[in-house]
């Protein structure tokens, strides 16, 4: 049985909703959890729950990188904190992916200098998926790669569309390019030029430019911008629907009338509350790497927990590493030198 490792320590809510995350979702899937982390603490955790212990083990470790650290500096000198230990075990093939709330930064070093790239790969890439009217849409790059060649886009653009079709079910998933403008013409030399790129390419199914006011309308299943882009977009998406909801719920307590009218209407304003809630695919993969590594957001309670290790089973069972190496012509047995 594969062994899915989890930073039992890492989050805001570590290690209280990463245990019961990973308690919960130890009876839906066929594999291993491992809580990576100080034992006795999660070992405290764990005895409030009922569970398989074939199925939930701990990993030892006795450090924690915190928000506050130099990720690069932590990575070196923190060599036994619940996020280095839990990497190694994908570098070791003690695990097959890791999930971790923790330092953003810490993980996207660790998981570059610890876990590797697939042989090809020029940058890995972080995605996040964005609710839509149509769905979800899978963002790439969300916080990588700031600066990004059309090579590197064009790259994401296809370990993008490998992850949303495994991963979410989608055959051909449509793949744009953000822009400020749907012409070929717009935008600056790279988005320009990248443009061109993925044009040409046979193996995605590329759709051209899309702008930022059709992301929410679900115009693309995959979405690609470098990382300076793509977090501007993540975050004024979270602001934004969590401030449309804050208003929302103030005008229907301004008076006795819009009360009664939303206890009225109470069925189709949970509808649309759930439109902004994705617990389901909780959590940013980041691809291009030797086995997958899971970025939870820092405020993860157990149902986002348990969207992250639900994505990691999938990523698992649709091979997704070996499935970026044949699209970007990289031999699979070259795929993990």
């Amino acid at each position: 049985m594969q062994v899915i490792a989890v930073d039992a320590m890492g989050g805001d809510n570590a290690p209280v909703e990463v245990v019961k995350g990973a308690v919960n979702t130890s009876k839906e899937i066929n594999y291993k959890i491992a809580l990576v982390g100080k034992e006795n603490i999660i070992k405290e955790e764990l005895a409030k729950y009922t569970y398989d212990e074939d199925k939930i083990f701990i990993v030892n470790a006795d450090e924690v990188i915190e928000n506050c650290d130099t990720p690069t500096v932590a990575i070196k000198k923190k060599k036994n904190s619940s996020m280095v230990v839990g990497m190694n075990m994908l570098k070791k093939g003690e695990a097959s992916a890791f999930v971790s709330a923790g330092n953003t930064g810490a993980l996207l070093t660790g998981a570059t200098l610890i876990v590797g790239r697939i042989k090809g790969v020029e940058r890995p890439a972080l995605g996040t998926m964005l609710p839509t009217e149509k769905g979800f849409t899978l963002l790439i790059d969300a916080g990588a790669n700031v600066d990004a060649k059309p090579s590197y886009l064009v790259q994401f653009a296809t370990m993008g569309s490998v992850y949303y079709e495994n991963v979410i079910g989608v055959k051909e998933p449509r793949v744009g390019l953000v822009n400020i403008g749907a012409e070929p013409e717009k935008g600056n030399a790279v988005v320009k030029e990248t443009y061109g790129l993925l044009k040409e390419q046979k193996n995605i199914n590329f759709i051209g430019n899309v702008e930022a006011r059709d992301i929410s309308k679900g115009e693309a299943d995959v979405i690609v911008c470098d990382a300076f882009v793509g977090n501007v977009i993540l975050k004024l998406m979270e602001g934004f629907s969590k401030s449309l909801l804050r208003i929302i719920k103030k005008e229907l307590m301004a008076n006795f009338i819009s009360k009664l009218g939303a206890v009225i209407a109470s069925g189709a304003f949970k509808r649309v509350k759930a439109y902004f809630e994705y617990d389901e695919v909780a959590g940013a993969p980041f691809l291009g790497l030797k086995a997958l590594v899971v970025k939870a957001h820092g405020s993860s309670d157990h149902k986002d927990i348990r969207g992250a290790i639900l994505q990691c089973s999938k990523f698992i069972e649709g091979d997704i590493v070996n499935k970026i190496a044949e699209k970007l012509n990289t031999p699979v047995e070259e795929a993990k030198e």
